[in-house]
């Protein structure tokens, strides 16, 4: 199953596309969008929608895994994030995505054992799950890593709904 993994921002938006199946993880392709910070919020926005129209078109995934709001404590900034989010969401619902949410701390709980643990722990657990020779951006490595922590949970579920343990992929 190809999910694409995203990380909102209005400035760097990062994605990642795994390929899914039983247990392995295959890396397919990263990135992040940078936006042009002296265009309006409203422009950003836009290439934010046409970048991920161009993801999907190319990468067809199946599923996706936003990583969710966190409390902030810059207001301004914490909105700003709510609207990159808020295109994501659509442009996924739009290309009839299923799409699924989980905070930063469910992410790190998921990859490292710890929902505190630090970025860098998170990136080498990124690295070796998808035998990564070198770590992509911060915002692409954020993603993957929410694709990963989709392509677990996603494959407990299938578990739980079939009523059976697996005997290994």
């Amino acid at each position: 199953m190809i999910i694409v993994g995203i990380d909102p921002g209005t400035r760097h938006l990062g994605w990642g596309v795994i390929d899914a199946v039983g247990t392995r993880l295959t890396h397919v392709a990263n990135g992040i969008v940078h936006t042009h910070v002296q265009e309006s919020l409203g422009s950003r926005l836009c290439e934010i929608d046409d970048a991920l129209l161009a993801l999907i078109e190319r990468h067809r995934p199946a599923e996706a895994a936003v990583e969710s709001l966190f409390f902030a404590k810059d207001p301004q900034a914490a909105s700003k994030l709510g609207h990159a989010r808020g295109v994501v969401l659509l442009r996924l619902a739009r290309a009839a995505i299923p799409t699924f949410e989980y905070p930063p701390a469910t992410i790190k709980q998921s990859l490292v054992g710890r929902g505190g643990a630090d970025k860098r722990q998170v990136a080498m657990m990124v690295k070796t799950l998808l035998g990564l020779r070198e770590l992509p951006g911060a915002d692409a490595t954020d993603a993957l890593a929410a694709a990963i922590t989709h392509a677990h949970i996603a494959r407990v579920d299938r578990v739980l709904q079939a009523g059976r343990v697996p005997r290994g992929d």
